[in-house]
């Protein structure tokens, strides 16, 4: 991003978080906010705003959003660890470098179809990975340091959350030498995204929308009680930190990204990324989690350290 155009987004970000509303609500630094909801509200300058209501029409009763409430779009981590993981440094350094090795038979069979089954109903049938290609989606590491030995393997079920709630998906359950449950790899793929039925804001734009608004970098946990979201937001060099809005309606929520407080000076171009948690007036149920910047849902973002998340 040009030196030019950070100091730009940088500006208007000052302006983010220093605007207020009404019934409005907003998080920073970690920290938890609220908004309201009926017909919508968030705080932020007026093109904030009234790009979030735009994104939220856009999706409400859409093609897309029924594509998103029927499918299967994992927002969780492709991998479960065996329990008590990690034994030791070594076996923790092995995960980190995905340095695995085969100590016994991998299945050479598997079902063509697998079923996503959610709690609160509904099934989906999915085509299944082999063992082989879900192993190595594990062991990509390829040095002498430490491993963790897998002896085995067996289809089976875990539970994740997903954009329709928790459901239990198949997954290969590897068995690793010197734990007693498996480490789960999930067996199925996500669904291909539905096409949007808004498009991003154009960062070349003269709208007032580009010049303060970022795209978030992903979605992280959500709360026991689903009230509480986990976001990664981008800042830069000259600012206090990511902060973001939210608009809530009885469809979906919508996230405006920007920064807090740009001090004056000179700026480098690098972009940073940061957890943020923003606390919603109810709980999330099956709304869509809706970005402002991309028009797009918020994908999920594994944790530094863990493997590939379970879509992008």
């Amino acid at each position: 991003m040009r030196i030019n155009l950070l100091l730009r987004l940088l500006v208007a970000g000052g302006l983010l978080a220093g605007a207020a509303g009404c019934g409005q609500g907003s998080a920073g630094d970690g920290g938890a906010g609220g908004s309201g909801v009926g017909g919508g509200s968030t705080h932020g300058p007026e093109g904030s705003t009234q790009r979030a209501r735009d994104v939220s029409e856009a999706w409400s009763g859409s093609k897309a959003a029924r594509i998103w409430r029927e499918r299967y779009f994992p927002m969780d981590a492709a991998v479960q660890l065996p329990a008590g993981a990690f034994r030791n440094e070594a076996d923790e350094r092995a995960y980190a470098t995905q340095n695995f090795e085969l100590g016994g038979p991998l299945p050479s069979r598997s079902p063509k179809e697998g079923e996503v089954r959610w709690r609160g109903g509904g099934t989906l049938a999915l085509p299944v990975s082999s063992a082989r290609a879900a192993y190595e989606k594990l062991a990509r590491g390829r040095n002498s340091g430490p491993s963790l030995v897998v002896t085995g393997a067996r289809l089976g079920t875990m539970t994740l959350s997903t954009s329709r709630g928790p459901a239990a998906v198949p997954a290969w359950l590897f068995t690793v030498r010197g734990y007693d449950t498996p480490l789960k790899r999930v067996a199925v793929a996500p669904s291909e995204l539905p096409r949007p039925p808004v498009g991003p804001v154009e960062q070349t734009s003269d709208e007032q929308t580009s010049d303060f608004l970022l795209p978030l970098s992903g979605i992280g946990p959500v709360s026991r009680d689903e009230a509480a979201v986990t976001l990664r937001a981008q800042h830069g060099s000259c600012d206090k930190g990511p902060q973001v809005a939210v608009l809530e309606t009885a469809d979906n929520v919508v996230f405006s990204a920007g920064v807090r407080d740009r001090s004056d000076g000179p700026c480098t171009s690098e972009m940073r990324s940061k957890k943020v948690t923003v606390r919603l007036d109810r709980p999330v149920g099956d709304r869509m989690l809706l970005d402002a910047f991309t028009g797009r849902p918020v994908p999920y973002a594994a944790p530094p350290g863990s493997l590939a998340p379970s879509w992008s």
